[in-house]
């Protein structure tokens, strides 16, 4: 251990055993607070590791084919060079999710055979390039020229599944491509089929009465995450090298972290929402976002860039060179949110290796920060979801009839309730007062100057992914606010890239996310390169003894 960790850690058990004497009464609530938050997660931890106990995890088989477990990057200069041809790679992420998806129930709905015409079309466009030079101007147009994607089921794909995990849209198909996956297809992905995702979205785990359950390929006993959890999902079990995310709780974050993934959402504002849900494009407002999902940080550049188009990636200067050493680093390890759970002494320590590295590239080691609006996050969040043009009760009787609270309630006290629980909690979160606007707005303004004054466009803030490690099934019912940690830079509407950081103790994914301000993306990516050639990126969920590229 570096004595920069030992004296760290030796400080925050100082912090724990010998409180300042100065106690005050709000200080003394605090504790009392902080103690009893301790004996109730510990209570809700010991249930479900006893619930679980005798419950083995199911193992995913090996890879066949090691291009799947190639980055999209590599795969597409294997294609470029001839090494390989669009058929063959899309056959290969083919027969991974036959062989996964029975024990993930990630992929709900497949195109692969129009996946494998659409691979020999292109097949026959590299055919006819005769020179390097044409060879050239058909990558240059389409930079994902032959990679194979997947996309939420809840994300509009033209003759897919297109439920959103209501039972009243069993059988339902889009008519039309959402933007964002037309913006990938016009960049040359081949799209295999679309994934599972909680009703409506609005919830961290994957789950609806439709498809039923998603498993975490690292543990079948634990959660995907949410709302893409079975993008994130099928990726990290190699089913799919690129995965369509889209945010507006932490649904592409969470997931990500939970399946050991990068997971970006872009700077709110710059893509076109049409075809995500029920969304028009033509939102005044909205938190909602979308971003790749991708085993390799080195990937996220090329997707972000597809989803931009060439102006908007010019704005946000995509592929400008960033010094690492000249940025400014902060973190915060601790929100304060009373309702959220504090993060674990796992995560507490691969928050002090970030440190670590960041410290040995830069002159100044990143400083430790406090935002008073963080212990509001959850509270923000809500009031922030009020300003969505959506109403959930119409959307959940999906635009046809409004799904009243007291029958649903009693619907699923009898067990003859269509919907999730998640969906009838988020009904019953709708009863309870709302949170007071004027208070609200001011808290976020005041955050968003705090954070966007500290970061300017050269600084990056590092804030923990997750209190602790993919939930088992189901305990995130108990836990019902930790998506705070996610949820409050939607609020913010700044860009976010999960970083995986190995595995903990328990064989489940580490991580950090990496903030940086308005418009600088490209902060987040180059950052969450340097962690991933540092701890080593994404690890897979299945055995292998082969270098993976």
């Amino acid at each position: 251990m570096t004595g920069y960790r030992k004296e760290k850690q030796e400080k925050v058990l100082l912090k724990k055993t010998h409180p300042s004497k100065k106690l005050n009464p709000c200080n003394c609530l605090s504790y009392l607070i902080s103690f009893i938050r301790f004996i109730y997660d510990f209570i809700v931890s010991s249930i479900f590791n006893y619930v679980y106990k005798n419950t083995p995890s199911k193992t995913l088989p090996p890879v066949d084919d090691l291009l799947v477990l190639d980055s999209c990057t590599i795969i597409l200069n294997k294609i470029k060079n001839k090494e390989v041809t669009c058929r063959h790679v899309v056959e290969c992420f083919i027969k991974r999710i036959e062989q996964v998806n029975p024990i993930l129930n990630a992929v709900v709905d497949t195109r692969f055979d129009k996946a494998l015409v659409e691979a020999d079309e292109y097949d026959k466009l590299i055919e006819l390039a005769d020179t390097e030079e044409k060879i050239n101007l058909i990558f240059d147009g389409k930079p994902l020229f032959g990679i194979p994607f997947t996309s939420k089921e809840s994300t509009g794909a033209k003759g897919m599944a297109w439920t959103l995990g209501l039972v009243s849209r069993t059988g339902m198909k889009s008519n039309d491509d959402a933007e964002v996956i037309k913006s990938l297809k016009t960049a040359g992905a081949i799209l295999l089929g679309v994934t599972n995702v909680p009703e409506i979205n609005l919830w961290c785990e994957t789950r609806n009465k439709v498809y039923g359950q998603t498993n975490n390929p690292y543990n079948t006993n634990h959660s995907a995450g949410g709302s893409s959890g079975g993008e994130a999902s099928i990726v990290s079990a190699c089913g799919s090298p690129l995965g369509l995310g889209t945010d507006i709780g932490g649904s592409a974050r969470i997931p990500a972290f939970n399946c050991g993934l990068f997971g970006h959402k872009l700077t709110t504002g710059f893509i076109n929402t049409k075809g995500m849900t029920f969304r028009k494009g033509t939102e005044k407002q909205t938190m909602v976002s979308a971003g790749p999902i991708t085993k390799y940080a080195d990937d996220l550049t090329p997707v972000i860039k597809a989803f931009l188009g060439l102006e908007k990636s010019l704005e946000l200067k995509i592929d400008q060179e960033v010094d690492l050493s000249s940025l400014k680093y902060y973190y915060v390890d601790n929100p304060n949110d009373a309702r959220v759970s504090p993060i674990s002494d796992e995560l507490q320590i691969v928050l002090d290796h970030v440190i670590e590295s960041i410290t040995s590239i830069t002159e100044l080691p990143p400083l430790k920060v406090k935002f008073s609006g963080t212990r509001y996050s959850y509270s923000l969040w809500r009031h922030s979801m009020t300003k969505e043009e959506s109403d959930f009760c119409v959307t959940l009787g999906n635009n046809q009839t409004r799904v009243s609270v007291w029958p649903e309630i009693l619907n699923t006290i009898v067990g003859r309730s269509n919907h999730t629980l998640a969906a009838v909690l988020k009904l019953i979160d709708l009863q309870l007062p709302k949170v007071n606007e004027v208070w609200a707005d001011a808290e976020i303004e005041k955050l968003s100057n705090e954070i966007s004054t500290l970061l300017g466009d050269d600084g990056v803030l590092f804030f923990p992914s997750s209190p602790t490690t993919a939930k088992r099934h189901y305990e995130p019912f108990l836990h019902p606010y930790n998506f705070a940690y996610w949820a409050i830079f939607n609020v913010l509407k700044l860009p976010v890239t999960q970083v995986p950081l190995g595995l903990g103790l328990n064989g489940l994914p580490l991580g950090i996310q990496v903030v940086a301000g308005m418009k600088q993306d490209r902060l987040c990516v180059a950052v969450a390169k340097h962690l991933e050639s540092t701890f080593g990126g994404w690890k897979p969920p299945f055995a292998t003894s082969t270098m993976i590229n």
